[in-house]
């Protein structure tokens, strides 16, 4: 992926063209009976694989259900058209509405599970609808399947076998492509690319991650059911076939051989897999060993799938030039509230966390009030990052409450959190390092610009949400004086650079709080003095900051007060003169008293 976050792929787009070009010719070429069967199979794949895309590619997640909503397509169409006889318009629509309400009924319980134990309970859902249509023989035909099943009918016409077949998948296919290609543009892309990386990060930003999974869980299954259907409609007959383990398989290949996020690597792919065993039937008993070799060259060649391989050549052949900076729009970076009351706008009181049998933190109790820094310090292992997972929610307490302008939030979610304006940076950098410094900023503009699946298709190709996000996002780095870092990739950053972009990327939710785990880490003396003066700048505004740091020198002459732990408990707070002062902090922390050059930091 490139910096500059070119969802449509415009670095390889010369290549779809042409690939266009070819396959349209291909298709023309054609005459015998079989070609125009197997390229119209590898539509119908082609089109699964996109579904695929959007639960594998974009949300991250192994699942092994694709196959699975292939099949109930499949026997939807089957039944609904041999039996009742129904026309293409009400087939197609009911194929990709029960694979969506049986995603929609699992989605509750196998969303929540991680990794392999994901792909585990989704594996077990394809294994119960398998052994649903072996036992009900009465509805699906059992092991012997269902057969008769007429040909694709629209508007009272049958679609002839041969061109005309082909061609009424591939047009699917190709509306498929716009519909993935307009989803994952743009804002709401930026928004799965960032979940799918960095969930962590994500939920910082008020994006609700599970959410977005679920969405893309329903999307493959619509995909998956659509396939299944113009599979039904094209071999005529279904058996138990369609809902076993080896479509699932294929399905997988193609994604990870073609490319797991663009729409062409499903087509390429596609085309891929379903004509090695063509190449390859020739060898006879070796065949198999040939299609295994031949599928894990293409692997080891291209890890990133054909697409990325594509990317790659032409990166090194035509380098693309920097993409332009959008017009910065300025902004306010304090959120609009109410004038501060007498009352703190974040308060803690008796908070609490064990991990195990350790108590991570103990009866901590602590007050932010409006406009003010107030910095956090303590020895390591102290349950200073702790702390602030609790009261960002990554971490639900166990005693204790913590309140935002006298609203408890304890126990909130983190994306509620986050909403309700508590912004953060992350003691590990927590940025996405494939996008641009610029892009990773534009993302935390999400909940504001109202992204989401409706947005992004009712947007159009304009995107004017993102445009604006980049344009917010422009304006916070000039800011932070790193203007001049908008176009470059955040992986290839300086650290102490990481360090204002994540802290831009914070301060684009306009919040109310902001957390600051180490912000002077990676800076050198100057930028050092630079960051304390515009945090100052931030607090003047309105902004409560939250500052977690072991540099003294940095933090002393800017806080208003310091709170410090250590073994999970608060053992001091006050102001800095009186921290510095205090022989619990001392005995804990400080030791010896500061060095003098600390007043240049002022």
């Amino acid at each position: 992926m490139s910096a500059g976050l070119q969802w449509a792929g415009r670095g390889i787009r010369p290549f779809l063209i042409l690939g266009i070009a070819l396959l349209v010719v291909w298709m023309g070429a054609m005459s015998s009976a079989y070609s125009l069967r197997l390229l119209t199979i590898v539509g119908i794949y082609a089109l699964l694989a996109l579904g695929y895309q959007f639960i594998f590619g974009q949300a991250g997640a192994l699942s092994l259900t694709q196959g699975c909503f292939f099949g109930v397509g499949a026997y939807t169409t089957a039944i609904l058209a041999a039996r009742y006889g129904l026309g293409g318009e009400t087939t197609l629509v009911l194929s990709a509405l029960l694979p969506v309400l049986l995603a929609a009924v699992v989605a509750a319980p196998v969303l929540r599970l991680e990794s392999h134990y994901f792909a585990l309970a989704t594996l077990g859902i394809a294994q119960v609808m398998l052994l649903i249509a072996i036992g009900w023989q009465d509805l699906t035909g059992g092991a012997n399947g269902l057969s008769g099943i007429p040909g694709l009918r629209l508007l009272g016409q049958e679609i002839p076998k041969g061109r005309p077949i082909l061609a009424a998948v591939w047009i699917v296919v190709a509306l498929g492509v716009v519909l993935s290609s307009r989803i994952t543009r743009g804002l709401y892309g930026a928004a799965l690319h960032v979940s799918r990386d960095s969930p962590v990060a994500a939920q910082s930003l008020g994006i609700d991650t599970a959410r977005l999974r679920y969405v893309m869980f329903l999307l493959s299954a619509a995909f998956a059911g659509i396939a299944g259907a113009l599979y039904a409609h094209t071999i005529r007959v279904v058996s138990i076939e369609a809902l076993e383990f080896p479509i699932m398989v294929a399905c997988l290949t193609i994604t990870v051989v073609g490319g797991r996020t663009h729409a062409a690597g499903a087509i390429l792919g596609a085309i891929l897999i379903v004509h090695l065993p063509e190449w390859f039937r020739a060898m006879e008993k070796y065949y198999l060993v040939a299609y295994g070799l031949a599928l894990l060259a293409a692997i080891i060649a291209a890890p990133y799938g054909l697409i990325g391989l594509l990317q790659q050549w032409r990166a090194r052949l035509w380098p693309e030039p920097a993409p332009d900076l959008p017009q910065p729009l300025t902004m306010s970076i304090v959120a609009q509230t109410r004038a501060p009351a007498a009352a703190p706008l974040l308060r803690v009181s008796g908070l609490h966390k064990q991990f195990g049998g350790l108590n991570a933190l103990e009866q901590v109790g602590f007050a932010v009030a409006h406009g003010e820094i107030l910095g956090l310090i303590g020895p390591n292992g102290s349950g200073k990052t702790t702390l602030l997972n609790v009261v960002t929610g990554i971490y639900a307490p166990d005693a204790g409450t913590v309140e935002l302008d006298g609203v408890p939030i304890h126990g909130l979610p983190s994306f509620e959190v986050a909403r309700r304006g508590v912004a953060r940076t992350f003691q590990n950098i927590n940025l996405v390092d494939d996008m641009s410094a610029l892009d990773n900023v534009a993302i935390g503009f999400y909940r504001s610009e109202k992204g989401g699946v409706r947005r992004a298709l009712g947007d159009g190709w304009s995107d004017p949400a993102w445009r604006r996000a980049r344009g917010h996002a422009l304006h916070l780095l000039q800011g932070l004086g790193i203007e001049s870092v908008a176009r470059l990739s955040a992986g290839g950053l300086a650290y102490g650079i990481k360090r204002k972009v994540e802290i831009a990327r914070a301060l684009a939710l306009q919040p109310r709080l902001l957390l600051l785990d180490e912000p002077a880490a990676g800076l050198n003396e100057a930028e050092q003095i630079d960051l304390a003066q515009r945090l100052r700048v931030f607090a003047e505004s309105g902004l409560s900051i939250l500052v977690v740091e072991h540099n003294m020198p940095f933090l002393m002459p800017l806080v208003h007060r310091i709170v410090c732990l250590d073994h999970g408990s608060v053992i001091a707070q006050g102001t800095p003169e009186q921290i510095r002062k205090d022989p619990l902090v001392i005995e804990a922390y400080l030791g010896e008293p500061p060095p003098a050059h600390e007043a240049r930091l002022a």
